[in-house]
């Protein structure tokens, strides 16, 4: 069982993979604000969701630290900022959005705040076929005057290939995949291969910090 999953788990980030690959290219982003802000380290406050799984911003804050600090940047430990932001009296996601960016930095000495809205995370069955879907908003805002330096907008689709062929084998094949990813829907490498695409991709994603070798060196792809 362990080898099905591990084996599950390699096709869906592949899949997703290629649906990346095959999209068209978005439109290059401006960085002027960004370049002049040049943030060190971000923290990530807690998630609003706009999805129908209450469980969705815990299973997403577990897959957002490692791409950005990928990037190059110090990220503050995803938990521990909503333990400590709860003890705060800033447990409702939707205030703390809607508060003062700089008031949020000075609490944790970040240069920036990511905010991020799923608006997706959900898996919908239609005839022997079942799709995953998540979808994010991505905004990161200065820690200095709570201007917006970057936003993204997210959204990744899984649906499970069946290779049972066709006729009545083909079907039951198709019945099966579609009810196990219905039964357990795989979010967690979906919504990691959708963070790498949002911070990651040429001309949109975030440039290189300064912990990243290539930091000032990628100036003209972003």
């Amino acid at each position: 069982m362990r080898l099905i999953r591990s084996l599950r788990t390699l096709a869906l980030l592949a899949l997703a993979g290629s649906l990346a690959a095959c999209a068209p290219m978005a439109k290059r982003s401006d960085y002027t604000a960004f370049r002049a802000d040049q943030p060190r380290s971000i923290v990530v406050v807690p998630v609003v969701n706009r999805s129908v799984d209450v469980d969705a911003p815990d299973y997403f804050l577990s897959t957002i630290a490692r791409p950005v600090a990928e990037r190059g940047y110090y990220v503050f430990p995803v938990h521990l900022t909503k333990r400590l932001m709860e003890d705060e009296g800033l447990s409702d996601a939707d205030l703390v959005h809607n508060n003062d960016p700089a008031v949020i930095a000075r609490m944790f000495g970040a240069d920036a705040v990511m905010y991020v809205r799923i608006e997706r995370w959900d898996s919908k069955y239609m005839v022997l076929q079942t799709t995953t879907t998540v979808e994010m908003d991505y905004t990161l805002k200065s820690g200095k005057d709570g201007k917006t330096l970057w936003s993204r907008h997210q959204q990744l689709a899984y649906t499970p290939n069946n290779s049972g062929g066709g006729g009545l084998a083909g079907l039951i094949g198709a019945a099966i995949a579609a009810a196990v990813e219905k039964a357990k829907p795989n979010y967690v490498p979906l919504a990691q291969q959708a963070n790498a695409s949002a911070v990651g991709l040429v001309g949109v994603g975030l440039p290189a910090g300064p912990y990243d070798p290539k930091f000032k060196a990628d100036n003209a792809e972003f």
